[in-house]
């Protein structure tokens, strides 16, 4: 039986000194096509690479506003991220870090400040909307190196433990006696229930308050 391949099956010969074929229509096209593509695409992405770039950069940037407020008698003005608390600003831009963060949710009261005399929560507080504002701090209310009264009887009355609630709970009983709600121990109980002291310091902290609103 022959094994013979017919004439149309076998490749032509190919002999060692010549030349490989020259390639299809099809093959040209097909390789042109890619090669075009790809420079085109090339440039293309190239160049949308560099818009984008932009773009991201000047979306990576947060809105901001510059601010002027006083803090504790000095005038201050910062640009700021627009979402930026108070207390971020006292402590961050600032180095005020006698306010502090406890729960960041308004819940505590450990970063209790004055605002143009009237208690608030620093952590929920945003600073750009306090443009011309007066803040109080606890650094702000001793007079040079004389305590402010409350200070003082915090510390005749051991009204305090570990003292991480301590500067919100003296310029919260600032307010509350400014704002005259120390009739009587369950009057500044109510009126210091924004305030928690996790080492159950309550009986003589209402006792400080208490004393130093008599004092005034």
């Amino acid at each position: 039986m022959s094994t013979q391949l017919p004439e149309s099956a076998v490749p032509p010969p190919t002999g060692a000194g010549e030349s490989s074929p020259a390639p299809s229509r099809r093959t040209f096209i097909a390789t042109s096509t890619a090669v075009g593509g790809a420079v085109v695409a090339g440039g293309v992405l190239a160049g949308t690479s560099l818009i984008g770039a932009e773009e991201a950069t000047a979306a990576e940037r947060p809105p901001s506003s510059r601010v002027t407020l006083t803090v504790n008698g000095t005038r201050h003005t910062v640009t700021v991220d627009n979402r930026t608390s108070l207390l971020d600003l006292l402590r961050e831009h600032l180095g005020l870090t006698g306010s502090k963060k406890g729960c960041n949710a308004g819940a505590c009261g450990a970063c209790t400040v004055l605002v143009d005399g009237h208690r608030v929560n620093a952590c929920l507080t945003l600073a750009v909307r306090l443009e011309g504002a007066e803040v109080t701090t606890i650094e702000g209310l001793a007079d040079g190196g004389e305590l402010h009264p409350l200070q003082q009887a915090f510390i005749d009355e051991d009204a305090f433990q570990c003292g991480y609630c301590t500067p919100g709970q003296i310029v919260s009983g600032v307010g509350c006696i400014e704002e005259g709600h120390t009739g009587s121990p369950q009057e500044i109980r109510e009126w210091m229930s924004g305030n928690i002291c996790r080492c159950g310091c309550y009986v003589k902290i209402v006792r400080a308050v208490e004393q130093t609103a008599r004092r005034k």
